[in-house]
């Protein structure tokens, strides 16, 4: 029996759903925690940053037999970060800018209990084509992505017809590296007890 309780800190389903599918046992936390960090660092130690300051907002609350798994992803083109759209006219900008570019997606994960922490990112380059103005306008009126940053989400109707290629890890743009996880979680200790299917 894994002698840990997973507590996964993000209202991200994307997140729930790929932590579910590795076979993970999971209960829920919200963590309230601003998402501002210092100008001057480098942008591709922000998400890091972040998730460890999600991590130290909910550790208080933090039971001894608890892991912590804590996230953010973000969005880098043309050195500026690309959060989550305010509203359907940002998003449409955001996809033209990265229409017919490379940008990357960086994760960054913190994986604590009450004695220790680790955080560590991952980075994936995704090549989106040259996507028509009308592509656009129809997927973010009919997708609504203001809750992703970059205002896509790659597993979405555009993912599939608008990126050219991928490298590095999938699951990473989609917000958690999984298999890089599953590495860091047995560090901790941590090993999978695996979900019996039902019939």
């Amino acid at each position: 029996m894994a002698p840990w309780k997973i507590v996964l800190a993000s209202k991200s389903p994307r997140r729930h759903e790929l932590l579910w599918n590795l076979g993970v046992e999971f209960s829920l936390y919200v963590a309230e925690a601003d998402e501002d960090y210092p100008a001057d660092l480098p942008l591709r130690m922000v998400p890091s940053f972040l998730s460890e300051k999600k991590a130290r907002a909910v550790l208080p609350n933090l039971k001894f037999n608890e892991l912590l798994i804590t996230a953010d992803t973000v969005v880098i083109a043309g050195n500026q970060i690309f959060g989550k759209p305010a509203d359907e006219a940002e998003a449409i900008e955001m996809l033209k800018y990265l229409s017919g570019n490379m940008h990357e997606v960086v994760t960054g994960v913190t994986i604590c209990n009450r004695e220790r922490m680790t955080t560590f990112s991952e980075l994936t380059r995704v090549y989106f084509k040259q996507l028509p103005t009308e592509l656009i306008e129809y997927y973010v009126s009919n997708y609504k992505p203001l809750d992703k940053a970059g205002a896509y989400g790659v597993q979405d109707w555009i993912g599939l017809s608008g990126i050219e290629k991928i490298n590095g890890c999938f699951y990473n743009v989609m917000g958690l590296p999984t298999s890089r996880l599953m590495e860091e979680l047995k560090k901790f200790g941590w090993n999978l007890e695996f979900r019996k299917q039902e019939d």
